[in-house]
């Protein structure tokens, strides 16, 4: 086998490229740009075929993107085999479209805009279609009750309520010791120290006991039940529940959002119990205000009752949107772990934003209401 080489005669006759060695993928080397540079500003008119061994579609491409013109099938004459090729090549380079236009910054940003929205309205029409297959679940659930899976119910609410009292017992905790720490902190510049007890109470049980258990969960339970949904997608287990008749969101869905609607309240109530804990200990500690005096500043208050409320409200609806959002993303991975990823992540970022909006919505509401 011989490496490639040319020689280019351009005297008072045509100008001729004559053709020596192997001109194939492996002998080509960089004899592609060396071509290219002996023929800038020449037309080729004739091929010299007589020490031209092998020749593949790499060296008529060679050819073809150096010489800047269409030989003649005549040209090839010595090697009708090595022409052939050679006008194979030619008409698929010459019928390949050019490289895309590069569009300029301001398109592109606006493109890359465009391509968002429209993902976000697909998503929020895939979110709908969701929502929709859910309701007539729960009522086909309701409808049928034997056919409720009691134990699916039961073992998914010790592991998304049970398990999690802990960790929101403990943040909730640290949650009403801050803002107690802080209230008697600048309360007391005024001389109104004594209303630490007020602070820590509307705010643990009117905000920060279900928007932080709300989040805790959004993180540790919608990022669960979509990676364990998206798991059986990846493994072909939802294909194979439904080729045996059983419904998956009767068998996915819905036990994890009854888990999470019946829990959530409860960690809620945990939460508010922690929260206020957490403040008597620091107002025992900062303004002397002892055990006592602070569930008696607690008591007296009757609006309290009302903070309550709308603390526990909020509840069942966050947990209605944690256990959807993770539910309605392992429902749409794909069959590889990268789309496993992409969802699980999406699945906590929707949960977070969802419930703060909401809680905003809620404040709106209650604010109009005069509660």
């Amino acid at each position: 086998m011989a490496a490639a080489d040319f020689e280019i005669e351009d005297g008072e006759g045509p100008v001729t490229l004559r053709l020596t060695g192997d001109w194939t993928a492996t002998q080509l080397g960089r004899i592609s740009t060396r071509l290219d540079e002996a023929l800038e500003n020449r037309k080729l008119e004739a091929v010299d075929l007589a020490g031209l061994g092998k020749f593949d579609t790499a060296g008529a491409l060679a050819i073809v993107q150096a010489s800047h013109c269409v030989l003649p099938a005549q040209a090839w004459g010595q090697r009708p085999e090595a022409g052939r090729t050679y006008a194979m090549v030619e008409k698929l380079e010459r019928e390949s479209a050019g490289p895309p236009k590069r569009s300029s910054g301001w398109v592109r940003g606006f493109a890359k805009i465009g391509r968002g929205v429209e993902d976000i309205v697909e998503e929020a029409t895939l979110s709908m279609a969701f929502l929709g297959r859910l309701i007539t679940s729960v009522g086909t659930a309701l409808k049928h009750p034997r056919r409720i899976r009691w134990a699916a119910w039961f073992s998914q609410g010790e592991r998304s309520g049970l398990d999690a009292i802990p960790i929101i017992a403990v943040t909730n905790f640290f949650i009403g010791a801050v803002i107690a720490f802080l209230g008697a902190n600048m309360l007391t510049q005024f001389g109104a120290g004594v209303f630490t007890v007020q602070l820590v109470a509307v705010s643990v049980l009117r905000e920060f006991a279900v928007v932080i258990t709300s989040v805790l969960l959004a993180g540790r339970s919608s990022s669960s039940f979509a990676a364990e949904i998206g798991s059986m997608r990846m493994n072909q287990e939802v294909d194979a529940m439904q080729v045996m008749g059983v419904n998956p969101f009767q068998a996915l869905v819905i036990p994890r959002l009854v888990a999470m609607v019946v829990m959530l309240p409860v960690l809620t109530f945990v939460g508010i119990v922690a929260g206020l804990l957490g403040g008597l200990l620091v107002t025992w500690s900062q303004l002397s205000f002892g055990p006592s005096f602070f569930i008696q500043r607690i008591a007296e208050d009757p609006a309290m009752s009302t903070h309550l409320l709308v603390g526990m409200v909020k509840a069942p609806v966050f947990a209605v949107v944690i256990a959807a959002i993770g539910c309605r993303q392992g429902m749409a991975v794909a069959g590889d772990v990268e789309s496993l990823g992409r969802r699980v992540t999406a699945a906590v970022v929707q949960a977070i934003f969802a419930i703060i909006f909401l809680d905003a919505v809620f404040a709106m509401i209650f604010l109009e209401l005069n509660m």
